[in-house]
């Protein structure tokens, strides 16, 4: 089963969070402030924080800027997930992905099942690799963005979390690339 492995040492990742929203403002935005809160409380650093419109060219400009950034390690967006006219953040982040993680996905919708039951399917949770950068889009209530992160992203996203993890996997993400973005502890 999983645990921590108190042996290795903690790894500080860089993580972007991006609020999908038509209406929110950075004072209403308490979907951003949860996934904020828990990446500084777990260790990380926030590398950027922004809020964009319902718009898949803004959504894809800020994505690609921070795929390319070296100081992102991973983007967390939130909201735009649904099926309304308005909800297109999978539409925008996919075509970005080089390789899709469809376990996300699954498991996301598991650890909502568990809380909301069968209106976990109004959600397009997903996850992908795009430029060496991990990148997770989740619904944009407070309660899924505590469900990704709790029961998924602090684990993975922590070095010390065996058997395996996001983190060990990086340094070989971008072979492909010929570029690094973490450096061996």
């Amino acid at each position: 089963m999983s645990r921590i492995d108190e042996s290795r040492p903690f790894i500080p990742l860089n993580i972007a969070v991006l609020t999908v929203s038509d209406t929110r403002t950075p004072e209403e935005d308490r979907s951003g402030n949860t996934l904020s809160d828990r990446i500084e409380k777990a260790g990380h650093h926030l590398a950027d924080r922004k809020i964009v419109k319902d718009d898949i060219s803004a959504i894809q400009e800020i994505a690609r800027a921070w795929i390319a950034d070296q100081g992102v390690d991973v983007i967390i967006s939130t909201g735009g997930t649904g099926f309304t006219g308005r909800d297109v953040t999978p539409e925008a982040m996919e075509p970005l992905f080089e390789k899709r993680m469809d376990g996300f996905s699954e498991v996301f919708h598991r650890i909502s099942y568990d809380k909301i039951g069968t209106s976990t399917i109004q959600s397009r949770a997903t996850g992908g690799v795009a430029g060496a950068t991990y990148i997770f889009v989740v619904p944009g209530s407070p309660g899924a963005c505590k469900d990704a992160w709790d029961g998924i992203l602090k684990w993975q996203l922590d070095y010390r979390h065996m058997p395996c993890n996001f983190v060990e996997i990086m340094p070989r993400l971008d072979e492909h690339l010929k570029r690094g973005k973490l450096q061996e502890a």
